[in-house]
């Protein structure tokens, strides 16, 4: 049965996480569990965007410290990374701090600009993926993801960590190919197959709720999340939101292709008990109607879709850039740049890869008055 660990952290101070992060490595048996002396060992925290730590859009650099820290004292060689959906790796870095703590620590970036081509047999849907260098030249991966509400699979959060270890411009590729929501889901855990990473953290202390992963509102939660089994840490968070596991296509299919388990009476909680940060009104994406209506027409009055406001919007092209369908689902009209851009969205997969690297929050995901209804009828 799979463990996951909980701990309460109420603040970012340093000298709290790094408690917090050694009872929850202790509560898996150690950190010497998942690591051995000498070994080239990556940490992958969630480098989204360039946003400062307040913001919540990346996983806080005192959470990053402290893993690193702990794991350097024990011998490992540690570098760390993320590709970003846009700026780059180095920028995103410094904005959200874990630069700086890297320096603190004496520890370099990984080189996530060149890809390399590894072969997955195993995969049940991708044979191979091109993964960034420093992955590939690492023995074994940490994944620190940031607990996060996400437009296309609800909550962002140990599975969905390891998109980052594929070159950013080539992760827009993904979602072009794979517009249903069960395939790109299945390409998650394929990844995360494929990489094994050896443990996977959530930094729950202060989370994004709303129009996440970037646009969100910071909620504390004030939770440390420990597991060597994604399936069931996510599983775990979705109990702790108030969201239904198997609602979010990347536990369902994990469980179902073999990279871990969902089921509560599957998964043994340890530490701090779960009733202690359940809440009931975490405000997250409901529908999951998108990759089950194949007309065009039906999802464009049912399925949630990006909608631009206006007054938030400063005209940057970002949206238009990150949109990775050919023609552009979002784009100028006639070119007027001096007007926010606008949806066709006939062409539109709901990616939401728009809302997702929008600097200033102007898009947010809006579900049509049809679709609030059905989902009320929603098992």
């Amino acid at each position: 049965m799979p463990l996951v660990a909980l701990v309460r952290c109420e603040d970012y101070d340093y000298s709290h996480v790094k408690t917090a992060v050694e009872i929850g490595l202790e509560l898996l048996g150690g950190p010497e569990r998942f690591i051995q002396s000498g070994e080239k060992i990556l940490l992958k925290p969630n480098l989204l965007a360039p946003a400062p730590p307040e913001e919540c859009v990346t996983t806080h650099p005192s959470v990053f410290k402290a893993v690193g820290e702990i794991l350097m004292v024990r011998g490992v060689r540690i570098s760390y990374g993320d590709s970003p959906a846009m700026s780059s790796p180095i920028n995103t870095a410094r904005k959200s701090g874990i630069y700086q703590a890297g320096q603190e620590l004496g520890i370099e970036m990984a080189d996530f600009n060149e890809g390399i081509k590894v072969s997955f047999p195993e995969g049940k849907q991708h044979k191979s993926f091109i993964l960034a260098r420093g992955v590939v030249e690492s023995d074994g991966i940490i994944s620190i993801a940031k607990m996060k509400t996400h437009g296309l699979t609800r909550l962002t959060g140990a599975v969905k960590n390891q998109f980052g270890c594929i070159p950013g411009v080539l992760k827009g590729e993904f979602h072009a190919k794979l517009p249903e929501l069960d395939d790109f889901a299945t390409m998650l855990v394929d990844l995360n197959l494929l990489l094994k990473p050896r443990l996977y953290i959530m930094d729950g202390i202060i989370a994004m709720e709303g129009n996440g992963p970037r646009g969100g509102k910071p909620r504390e939660m004030n939770v440390l999340m420990f597991s060597a089994d994604p399936v069931a840490l996510d599983a775990t968070m979705c109990r702790m939101l108030g969201v239904k596991p198997d609602d979010v296509p990347t536990i369902r299919i994990g469980q179902k292709n073999g990279l871990g388990q969902y089921e509560e009476e599957s998964v043994t909680l340890v530490g701090d008990p779960l009733r202690a940060f359940q809440v009931s009104d975490f405000s997250v994406a409901r529908s999951g109607l998108a990759s089950s209506i194949k007309s065009t027409r039906l999802r464009n009055i049912i399925v949630p879709r990006p909608d631009i406001k206006k007054d938030k919007c400063i005209r940057c092209g970002i949206c238009v850039d990150m949109c990775p369908v050919d023609p552009k689902a979002v784009d100028w009209e006639n070119n007027e740049k001096e007007k926010p851009p606008v949806y066709n969205y006939d062409l539109c997969i709901r990616c939401y890869c728009c809302q997702e690297t929008c600097p200033e929050g102007a898009i947010e995901i809006v579900t049509p008055p049809l679709g609030r209804v059905l989902d009320r009828f929603k098992p």
